[in-house]
């Protein structure tokens, strides 16, 4: 019999399935690695909780010993693994409770039947469950996690998870309204994702309020799509439109609607309902009062040739990074106030910094705040407006009051500083040196670089 060539479209297809075949193998690889780091990470917590001689009392301002051991062991990965200290704890809990708790899912993890991902969602969904429940827990979910993806294995954990709990639902759900809170992260090009973790129920109203009135301008002739004007209604709101009374308006609604085009603050137009305005779920008029009496604060570094239109370096938002330049410009346009900042076209060194009083402790810390912009320990991110500024050594040491002895420590960070082993040295250039209890050495870059 005679053996038929194998035709193109079949030779397509084989190789399509080979490279396939080797990304499943790849992620099988990645699923043994992510065991073994949690299997090496569950062993240095059990090494840092138990040292081979008893610490130390804390003091009065201090950690425990438990607490320092903790501080350090997070801060230690965080850094070595380059990723947010929060990433790291939920990394070393997640790593304990699969080695301790979840032993099965741990075992399928380094085998490659499942993905981090399965894993992680697992242990969540595992925490609050009394421990005599967990093997049963893991009996009932791992099978189904082996052959459904991530999300379908969370809904099955979710759900298996609320029929073997002890404790009510409303029980549950009071401690976890305690966690509600709103955080900011960067995003590309010029925007940001605010995120606010809510009771469910006041999350969705708060949707539905805002997708309702959007789709209302929407078919009423606004031009802006949905999402758009939830989101400019969104932040309308908070800025101080949405805590307007809808009788005090002079604009008239959109035809055939209740909404309400309203030019908010910097000329921005939104769209809110006049019921939005005069009816809320949440009786909170101190909060409406206070939102509508801050003044939204921001510090915005422009070269100079820049803003007078002779260069095109970008602005830099503190906090953020570039922006685009004629958001730089209206920022600077409506400031109430100046800090003038005067920097080398090519370098970008500053040269100056209000009327060259920097010596003075007020002009010596927004020269400080311009050249750190977030806590200066390895992979922290906390706006310097919000931290210390600390002596890299200590006044009483001998420290001076000088930029190349000060640097800005977030509160976390400034205890790590000071009640563990972590050392810091200041160097060329505005550079921190930090070593770990460990030994190991991170070095930080200024924000900005600065003439000192």
């Amino acid at each position: 019999m005679k053996s038929h060539p194998i035709s193109a479209f079949a030779a397509h297809i084989e190789a399509l399935g080979a490279l396939v075949d080797a990304a499943a193998a790849a992620a099988r690889d990645e699923a043994a690695a992510a065991a073994r780091k949690a299997r090496a990470i569950a062993a240095a917590h059990e090494l840092s909780v138990n040292p081979p001689t008893p610490a130390a009392a804390a003091g009065a301002h201090g950690w425990s010993p438990l607490q320092a051991a903790q501080r350090v062991l997070v801060s230690e990965v965080a850094c070595a693994l380059r990723i947010p200290e929060r990433t790291a704890e939920t990394l070393i809990a997640t790593s304990v409770a699969l080695v301790t708790s979840l032993p099965a899912t741990l075992d399928s993890l380094a085998a490659g039947r499942i993905s981090w991902r399965h894993a992680h969602l697992l242990v969540e969904q595992s925490y609050t469950l009394p421990d005599t429940t967990l093997a049963e827990f893991e009996s009932r979910v791992l099978p189904f996690a082996e052959t459904h993806t991530a999300a379908q294995s969370h809904r099955k954990a979710r759900i298996v998870r609320e029929r073997m709990h002890p404790e009510t639902i409303e029980l549950r759900h009071e401690a976890a309204v305690d966690k509600r809170c709103i955080e900011v992260e960067p995003a590309k090009d010029g925007m940001a994702l605010l995120t606010a973790l809510l009771p469910a129920a006041t999350a969705h109203a708060i949707f539905d309020r805002l997708d309702r009135g959007a789709r209302r301008a929407h078919n009423a002739g606004d031009p802006r799509t949905v999402a758009q004007l939830r989101a400019d209604s969104f932040a309308g709101a908070l800025l101080g439109v949405g805590s307007t009374p809808a009788r005090s308006l002079k604009h008239k609604p959109l035809r055939g609607s209740n909404v309400y085009p309203i030019h908010g603050p910097d000329g921005v137009l939104v769209s809110v309902t006049g019921a939005d305005l005069i009816d809320s779920t949440l009786s909170a008029p101190d909060l409406a009062e206070i939102l509508a009496s801050v003044r939204p604060r921001v510090h915005v570094t422009v070269p100079v040739l820049t803003l007078v239109g002779r260069d095109d370096v970008p602005a830099n938002l503190e906090g953020y990074g570039p922006i685009d330049l004629e958001t730089a410009r209206g920022l600077v346009a409506r400031a109430p106030s100046l800090t003038r900042l005067l920097t080398h076209p090519e370098t970008g060194a500053v040269l100056s910094v209000g009327r060259r009083r920097y010596r003075i402790p007020e002009e010596l810390r927004r020269w400080l705040q311009t050249r750190d912009g977030t806590c200066r320990f390895p992979g922290c991110s906390k706006n310097a407006r919000r931290c210390h500024i600390d002596h890299t050594q200590e006044w009483h040491n001998g420290g001076s009051t000088a930029h190349d002895n000060l640097a800005h420590l977030c509160e976390e960070h400034h205890r790590l500083k000071t009640l563990t082993d972590w050392t810091v040295e200041h160097i060329v250039g505005g550079i921190l040196r930090w070593t770990s209890p460990t030994g190991k050495i991170y070095d930080t870059q200024p924000a900005n670089i600065v003439a000192g």
